[in-house]
């Protein structure tokens, strides 16, 4: 402990060639955190969100949640303000609300990279890559396969490419050829070398979740008291719905708050099947599940950094398979943001869909999803690109075509789209053209037509002779394209060697060790 305790010599470089506008690939967004100007729609009025509260508050005090884990249970019996039976756990509002409100409603994460470092809260929209699916398609294959090592590397170097992207959930794609119990040192050492950004552990027992933490501390540079002294990475864990907190999930939150590092907490509420099938009822139980385990950090931690997830939607009531992007999923989104700004927390959505291809139907869901994270007020958007069939799909032209319409998203944001200077009402422009002119050639347009509009680098706005001239390419296939030039073109940020080093020989002393227990 003592050798590996000593300062190190920090990772070379900054944002460097990846936050550079142009490529060989695309004219893309710089590097930026986002904030979201407008004021968030807000369906509740004041007596609705007291009812939602109170439902939440009912349903901690009056029915409880089971915590499967012996260490969480033991030291929510230590803390003395709750009431345990077996692994059931009932909370009183006056407690709760005294906990939560330890937690900052806004803090930082700083990864490897300094300058990559993001702002969790506030008016802040942050997004991030795919997460976790077990299938990979893309337009060359044109079928579903099971996720492997490669098609992993190939997701985590879009979700560093895009400057819009501004976090690494966790794996994009699961590489399913290597044993889940050193799936996490291989995709953890890809993850930190392939990108700079902040980086996610999956809390999956102690093992893993101390794993990732010790190979984001030795790719930082850090000591130990410096990985502790402030949020260096984040996990996310999911209730088991209704009403349970699992093992594993627990053991990794546990250790993470320990440590001060970033906790988000999201239950995988679908209204009818794991939720009321009313949303405000979904929603009540979805905040009664996320809010004991922001109790348990600030037991465990006061002042720790927690985020309430939402990821409220409903079932096809007609097969029961997860439907995303749709009235009810916006509509529980928006509800809880209200909720996470009563609580004074920040609030973590994700962009989804339940189709099976890049297609329309994709698009429409995810946007649907995405514009209500921007409606809700949400600070983290999950699975913002790449997602597909509910999850169990990633894809690296869906990813490029969601990254469009974030950036859009982006631009959207900035001011220069509602400024009301003098030269943006313009009247001198206008008077000079008069009645019977037109404005493309006079001088206030030519000092402002390369900047004045957002360029896409995917849409294609040729009309409809040009478009198929030019070979009538699809948005899909126009997006393969532009992925496989970015995998022509990419470059890993740089690392220190001895740092690169250091990490392998963590790798490969713990898979000599057995890595981490599995059920395999």
């Amino acid at each position: 402990m003592a050798e590996t305790n000593k300062p190190r010599r920090r990772s070379g470089g900054r944002a460097g060639a990846a936050t550079r506008r142009g490529s060989a690939a695309i004219e893309q967004s710089p590097w930026r955190l986002p904030e979201n100007i407008d004021r968030p729609t807000e369906p509740l009025n004041e007596d609705g969100i007291q009812a939602i509260h109170n439902g939440a508050m009912r349903i901690l005090e009056e029915i409880g949640i089971a915590f499967l884990n012996p260490e969480a249970l033991e030291i929510l019996r230590k803390c003395g303000g709750c009431d345990i039976d077996g692994d059931i756990v009932k909370m009183g509002r006056e407690f709760v609300m005294e906990k939560i409100a330890l937690a900052p409603s806004q803090f930082d994460i700083t990864p490897r990279n300094p300058d990559r470092k993001i702002t969790i809260g506030g008016n802040k929209i942050l997004f991030g890559n795919v997460s976790s699916p077990p299938n990979y398609w893309d337009m060359s294959l044109g079928k579903k396969v099971p996720g492997t090592r490669k098609t992993c590397q190939d997701l985590l170097k879009l979700t560093q490419y895009f400057n819009c992207i501004h976090f690494a959930g966790g794996y994009p794609v699961e590489p399913v050829e290597i044993h889940p119990s050193v799936r996490h040192l291989d995709v953890l050492f890809d993850k930190l070398t392939i990108t700079d950004k902040v980086m996610h552990a999956y809390s999956l027992g102690k093992e893993r979740v101390e794993d990732v933490m010790e190979m984001v501390r030795i790719a930082g540079g850090h000591t130990h008291e410096e990985f502790d002294a402030q949020p260096r990475m984040y996990t996310n864990i999911n209730s088991t719905s209704p009403l349970k907190h699992d093992f594993p999930m627990m053991d990794g939150w546990i250790r993470m708050a320990k440590r001060g590092q970033g906790l988000v907490v999201t239950p995988f509420t679908l209204a009818g099947a794991m939720a009321p099938v009313t949303m405000s009822g979904a929603v009540a139980q979805s905040l009664a599940e996320a809010l004991c385990a922001v109790v348990l950090a600030q037991i465990i931690n006061p002042g720790c950094p927690c985020v309430i997830g939402t990821f409220t939607s409903n079932v096809d009531m007609k097969s029961g398979a997860p439907a995303f992007g749709t009235p009810e999923y916006m509509r529980a989104t928006q509800m809880t943001g209200q909720m996470a700004r009563f609580y004074d927390l920040p609030m973590r959505s994700s962009g989804v869909c339940a189709a099976n291809v890049p297609d329309g139907q994709a698009m429409w869901e995810t946007s649907n999803s995405l514009w209500a994270s921007v409606q809700s007020g949400t600070n983290m958007v999950y699975h913002a690109a790449g997602w597909l069939e509910g999850g169990l799909i990633a894809s690296p032209e869906k990813f490029i075509m969601d990254c469009e319409v974030i950036q859009q998203i982006q631009r959207y944001m900035e001011p220069a789209t509602f400024a009301t200077t003098p030269d943006d009402i313009a009247l001198d422009a206008i008077k000079s053209v008069g009645n019977d002119g037109h404005f493309f050639g006079i001088q206030h347009t030519q000092d402002r037509y390369t900047t004045a509009f957002y360029q896409p680098f995917l849409s294609d706005w040729k009309n409809y002779e040009g478009w198929e001239a030019a070979g009538a390419v699809w948005t899909p296939e126009r997006a393969h394209t532009i992925f496989l030039q970015i995998m022509e073109e990419f470059e890993e940020p740089p690392m220190d060697i001895a740092i690169r080093d250091e990490l392998a020989d963590f790798v490969a002393r713990r898979k000599s060790e057995g890595g981490a227990p599995t059920d395999f």
